[in-house]
C-alpha cells in the first residue's frame, strides 16, 4: 500500500513520528518498519523521525504486505453491495433490511461484510468494519478500504465526529416535537439479545429526537445519536412508551409492520486525509 496525503492548512507543525504517532494512529510495529525501511517520505524525500512537518507537505507512506494482518473473510455477491460514497481509503453502502452487517461463524458468506469482500477483491482492497447495524436495521454503513485508517475512523466514531441520523415510525402519538433522551442502557441479565434502561450500573446513551409528523397511531421521527449504544433508539423509545413499530424484541405486541421500521439515513462528516465533508444520505426513506 502507498498512500499520499497533502497536510491541511490548519495543521499544526509537528514532528513525523508524533504525526504517525499521535495523529494517524500508526501501531508501534509499523511506525518501527516505516522508520527503519525509509519509508515516509516528506514532498518526496525521505525524512528522519524528529524532524518537522508543516501544512502543505505531502506526505508519502510505503506500507509492506506483512506490515498490517489480513483477515480472512469469505466472499459473498458483490452485485448486493450498493455503494453511495467511496475513494481509495472508505466506502459508505446501504445495507438492507435483515442482512447482517459481518459473520459471527468463520463459514458465513451472507453478509454485508462479505459481499462488500468480493465487490472489493477486484480491486486488491479489502473491507474492515467501523460500525454496526442490527440485523433487523436497514441503511448506512461506513467501512474502512485499508487497515491504515481503520483507527482513525475508530476514534472518530468515539469522539463523536461522525454524525449519524436515523429514521424510525414509533408506536403512538409523541407530543413534543424536539427533546433527548439521555438514560443509561445496560444488559437485560434474563436475554442476553437485549437490553435496557440501567441508570445504576448501564453506559450513559443520548438520542436527540425530532418528530416530523404524527396521527394517533404512529410518530414519524428522526434520531440523532450522541452516543452508539447497541439497540440505544429501540430502547430508548421503548423507555418513553413509543417503542419502534414493528420491533420483534422491545414491540413484539405490534403485529402491523413488515420489519423494523428503523432506518440509518444519513452519514456526516470530514474526511480524516482529505478534509473533505462528506455527507452521505440512503436512496431509501421510511416515509
Amino acid at each position: 500500500m502507498k498512500f499520499s496525503i497533502i497536510l491541511p492548512s490548519h495543521f499544526e507543525s509537528r514532528d513525523i513520528r508524533s504525526l504517525l504517532e499521535s495523529h494517524w494512529l500508526v501501531p508501534r510495529k509499523v511506525r518501527h518498519f516505516l522508520r527503519s525501511r525509509k519509508n515516509v517520505l516528506v514532498n518526496g524525500e525521505v525524512k528522519m523521525f524528529h524532524e518537522l512537518v508543516h501544512a502543505g507537505d505531502k506526505i508519502t507512506l510505503i506500507f509492506e504486505p506483512s506490515d498490517y494482518s489480513t483477515p480472512d473473510i469469505l466472499p459473498g455477491d458483490k452485485q448486493l453491495v450498493q455503494t453511495i460514497v467511496e475513494d481509495e481509503h472508505l466506502i459508505i453502502v446501504e445495507k438492507p433490511v435483515k442482512m447482517k452487517t459481518h459473520p459471527n461463524q468463520p463459514d458465513e458468506n451472507d453478509t454485508l461484510l462479505n459481499h462488500l469482500a468480493d465487490y472489493l477483491a477486484e480491486k486488491n482492497q479489502i473491507p474492515y468494519v467501523v460500525h454496526r447495524l442490527d440485523k433487523e436495521t436497514s441503511g448506512l454503513i461506513l467501512f474502512a478500504k485499508n487497515p491504515f485508517i481503520l483507527p482513525i475512523l475508530g476514534r472518530m466514531m468515539e469522539q463523536k465526529s461522525i454524525k449519524r441520523v436515523y429514521q424510525a415510525i414509533a408506536q403512538g402519538e409523541i407530543k413534543q416535537e424536539n427533546f433527548t433522551i439521555s438514560e443509561k442502557i445496560g444488559r437485560d441479565r434474563h436475554d442476553k439479545r437485549k437490553r435496557i434502561i440501567d441508570n445504576r450500573r448501564g453506559q450513559y446513551a443520548e438520542t436527540n429526537v425530532t418528530v416530523h409528523k404524527k396521527t394517533k397511531q404512529q410518530s414519524f421521527l428522526t434520531c440523532s445519536l450522541a452516543t452508539g449504544r447497541t439497540h440505544q433508539i429501540r430502547v430508548h423509545l421503548q423507555s418513553i412508551g413509543h417503542p419502534v413499530i414493528g420491533d420483534p424484541l422491545y414491540n413484539p405486541s405490534f403485529q402491523k409492520a413488515h420489519r423494523l421500521m428503523l432506518h440509518a439515513h444519513e452519514l456526516s462528516f470530514i474526511h480524516p486525509l482529505t478534509e473533505e465533508q462528506i455527507h452521505a444520505q440512503s436512496t431509501f426513506s421510511l416515509w
